[in-house]
């Protein structure tokens, strides 16, 4: 090694050591209490009076589930909600519009389920988002049970070509919703496997935790897996299918009907409170517009969706606008595989380097229990402050770091700070794309805290002057 070998390291390690101090002063310097201007400070106390009395949130919530209903990515009854949410918006003050994009429309026009053998009986099914049709008048084939996913791929050709393949894995209940990660890798996973070993059709044990004979649809991601039809079997006929398999052969009938289209129309619906000083700088609020076909989705994105139309208009009513914008996002195609948050991402790629904070309701309307963010990180300071702003809500501040919820996660990871509210998700997935994702499962309660906490978190990121992605 010459001197300049020398120079260069010593160079690189006066480098590497002045980046340290410098995060280390940064990081000091934001654990010095950051506090709230006056005019911060009482109009969240506002806009947290206001929310505590009123039921607004939930009075949109209920309207989008019973006058529209079920909204089917890229069908006429997601074009119904667009219209919808832009007539709502006007209702409350606002200027609304549609972003316009195509997505891929896939949807159900029949299912049904049989045991035939060892005798006849009903089974409740929820085809999966994607599955292909079974041939016309369906399928009869013995069925094929497997306890896992493991087992699934250690499985031999010949064992189950032509055959239904039933994966038997169980889901159990959570706060923070991580057991349905866990869970829904076999709703992706099996579908393909059993193709690739050339069974006749995948059942899968429900990716939810309801008691009742309800089945949860979803989507499986791999195009591969249109090849072969695959459908959910509700937890209770997931327990008698395995009984009688313990006991013998047992054979189904299995009828699948299914329409699709390529570009159908989509889109994502924008309404905005227009900063007063800083109107390029964005803090971003999102849920989604569509749900499943078989249901009105009140908590799956029903309750996001009147939660940030209720924080829009409570924000909206105090005495003058926030420094930045507050951009209201109602995203289209989410359950199809995040397409509307993918064409936002595209059509705002410019912009988003001025997003100073983003976050989405997407989990249910239940009550919120914890606060995470996704900061730089010498604005640790600014996240203590935003969560002792909703302390009093009864929502600390906790792990891991915030990724964003759905569509907002697309944009954390291209460098958006978020926050994350994080609904109590104990009962979530009883009713998740489920037909029992109806308005009666939705507390407005819960709802009131959701629209106070978003509001708090909102407005405070839209006047103060703060720099959430700062080094």
């Amino acid at each position: 090694m010459d001197r300049r070998d020398d120079a260069a390291k010593g160079f690189s390690v006066k480098a590497l050591l002045i980046a340290a101090l410098m995060t280390t002063l940064a990081i000091n310097a934001a654990a010095e209490p950051v506090r709230l201007s006056p005019i911060i400070q009482k109009n969240i106390v506002k806009l947290k009076e206001t929310a505590a009395k009123s039921d607004l949130g939930f009075e949109i919530t209920r309207d989008l589930v019973r006058d529209v209903g079920p909204r089917m990515a890229g069908t006429e009854a997601e074009a119904r909600a667009r219209a919808w949410a832009l007539a709502k918006f006007r209702s409350l003050g606002f200027t609304a519009r549609v972003e316009p994009f195509k997505t891929n429309m896939w949807r159900r026009t029949h299912e049904s389920a049989r045991l035939v053998a060892p005798f006849s009986a009903p089974l409740t099914i929820a085809t999966l988002g994607n599955s292909a049709p079974t041939p016309e008048g369906g399928i009869e084939a013995e069925v094929v049970r497997f306890a896992d996913l493991a087992a699934l791929e250690a499985a031999k050709p010949e064992s189950i070509e032509g055959k239904i393949v039933f994966l038997d894995e169980k889901m159990a209940r959570s706060q923070d919703g991580s057991t349905y990660g866990v869970a829904v890798v076999k709703r992706r996973r099996c579908p393909i496997l059993a193709r690739e070993r050339k069974a006749a059709a995948c059942l899968i044990r429900t990716v939810g935790t309801s008691p009742q004979r309800v089945a949860n649809t979803g989507n499986i991601t791999s195009r591969e897996s249109r090849i072969i039809p695959a459908a959910a079997l509700s937890n209770p006929d997931s327990d008698e299918l395995a009984y009688l398999l313990s006991k013998g052969p047992v054979r189904v009938r299995l009828d699948i009907g299914v329409e699709t289209q390529a570009d159908a129309p989509s889109g994502n619906v924008i309404a905005e409170i227009r900063g007063r000083e800083k109107p390029s700088e964005v803090v971003l609020l999102g849920a989604h517009l569509d749900s499943w076909d078989i249901t009105p989705g009140a908590h799956d994105d029903a309750t996001g969706v009147g939660t940030m139309m209720a924080v829009a208009k409570l924000i909206a009513d105090l005495p003058g606008s926030p420094k930045r914008t507050i951009r209201i996002v109602l995203f289209g195609s989410e359950e199809t595989g995040l397409i509307g948050g993918m064409a936002y991402a595209r059509e705002h790629k410019d912009e988003l380097k001025d997003h100073v904070l983003a976050s989405e309701s997407d989990f249910g309307g239940e009550t919120l229990w914890r606060m995470r963010t996704k900061f730089g990180p010498a604005a640790a300071g600014y996240a203590r402050a935003m969560q002792a702003a909703v302390a009093d809500l009864n929502i600390p501040l906790g792990d891991p770091p915030a990724a964003g919820e759905s569509e907002v996660g697309l944009l954390a990871a291209q460098g958006v700070p978020v926050f994350d509210l994080d609904a109590d998700g104990t009962n979530y997935f009883d009713v998740h794309h489920t037909p029992n994702d109806v308005i009666s499962s939705v507390d407005p309660a819960a709802l009131r805290q959701n629209v106070a906490a978003y509001a708090t978190l909102a407005y405070i990121a839209a006047e103060s002057d703060w720099d959430f992605r700062a080094k």
